[in-house]
């Protein structure tokens, strides 16, 4: 018995083939196209929450910013009430009396209590006089003979106290050099 049934022409598979895989090729670009619009919707939608996440943070940290430098000041400022108490509380004291004893007391007292106060919070004097010059520590305003061999070239008197911040130099010490 002959198979008549399984016998087709060889162009019809052909044709049917090449349209299936067409058609099957077709179904492919379209489902890749969507999976391709699908995943740049997706990276659209995270680089716009990216962005809108970037200008929040930067809104939030110049916020902070901007209070911390309002109120960057207030704890010395809690810190030197005291001493201002000190003052007032000298002032009455010594006022109408004209005792320079009781007066020289009050002012070491008070000047003794914001050194240490300013000393707590970081602030360190130089220690200019009798040192070598130095450009980045010392302003010179002058020079003067040296009153001796060792201060020639060396700081003879200081005019104006430099002072550190921690490690910074805050204010210059303006000095006299030796000649």
């Amino acid at each position: 018995m002959t198979d008549d049934n399984n016998t087709q022409p060889t162009d019809q598979p052909l044709t049917d083939s090449a349209a299936d895989q067409a058609a099957t090729s077709d179904a492919n670009a379209v489902s890749e196209d969507n999976t391709t619009s699908s995943e740049l919707a997706d990276l659209k939608d995270k680089y716009l929450r990216l962005a809108a996440e970037f200008e929040n943070y930067k809104r939030r940290t110049t916020k902070e910013r901007a209070d911390l430098f309002k109120t960057a000041n207030q704890e010395l400022m809690v810190a030197l009430l005291p001493v201002i108490d000190d003052f007032d509380r000298a002032r009455q004291h010594t006022q109408g009396v004209v005792d320079p004893a009781a007066l020289q007391n009050a002012l070491d007292i008070t000047y003794n209590k914001l050194t240490k106060t300013l000393q707590q919070k970081g602030l360190a004097p130089m220690n200019a006089k009798g040192g070598d010059f130095d450009a980045e520590l010392h302003e010179a305003i002058t020079q003067i003979p040296a009153p001796s061999d060792e201060l020639r070239g060396k700081i003879v008197e200081e005019i104006e106290k430099g002072y550190y911040l921690g490690d910074k130099v805050i204010r210059h010490a303006k000095v006299v050099l030796g000649q």
